[in-house]
């Protein structure tokens, strides 16, 4: 009735329930911990180009370039149950043609044990800044955040934005240099 294979699932069942335990545990104290942090954003360069659009015939789109600088300390953000943050910044305007225009220019893995001080200086855009038309020409509200995911050991991935932001008008005219 007792054989070794009934013990060994009743041992392996009351183990896994132990960890489901644990894991929970971990999970509900830091859930409600606030993950929100402040953030210096500095735009030192703002540039626009009107370059060809591949994706339609004969058609041009605004390519914008920003040199930035971002100071922030995530060392509050980061506890026993943080395994690593995605950093993102990202440009959020309007347009004509789109009530709301979300780009990211710019993310960072940082893990836990890394320099959770974050001091970036003439930082460039990583990912190029497209929009579909000519909606960031002379455009007097980009609004640069910066947002980051908590990758937790164990519970939810909350989303969190930064308490900081900036807004920066775009130039009325386009550069005709080559070089960035």
């Amino acid at each position: 009735m007792n054989t070794v294979l009934s013990r060994a699932n009743s041992l392996f069942a009351f183990s896994l329930s132990v960890m489901a335990a644990l894991t929970f545990g971990c999970f509900i104290t830091t859930a409600f911990k606030e993950r929100t942090v402040p953030v210096d954003i500095h735009v030192t360069r703002v540039m626009l180009k009107n370059v060809e659009d591949f994706t339609g015939p004969r058609e041009r789109s605004d390519l914008g370039f920003i040199t930035f600088d971002v100071n922030a300390n995530l060392q509050p953000i980061f506890d026993w149950n943080v395994k690593q943050l995605f950093l993102y910044l990202s440009a959020e305007y309007s347009t004509k043609s789109n009530a709301l225009n979300q780009v990211v220019l710019w993310d960072k893995i940082i893990l836990r044990g890394d320099n959770p001080r974050l001091s970036l200086k003439e930082m460039k855009s990583k990912y190029f800044f497209f929009d579909d038309g000519n909606g960031l020409k002379g455009n007097p509200n980009i609004t640069l955040t910066l947002s980051w995911n908590v990758v937790p050991n164990a519970g939810i991935l909350p989303l969190v934005t930064g308490s900081g932001h900036i807004s920066v008008p775009f130039p009325e005219t386009y550069e005709m240099t080559k070089s960035y």
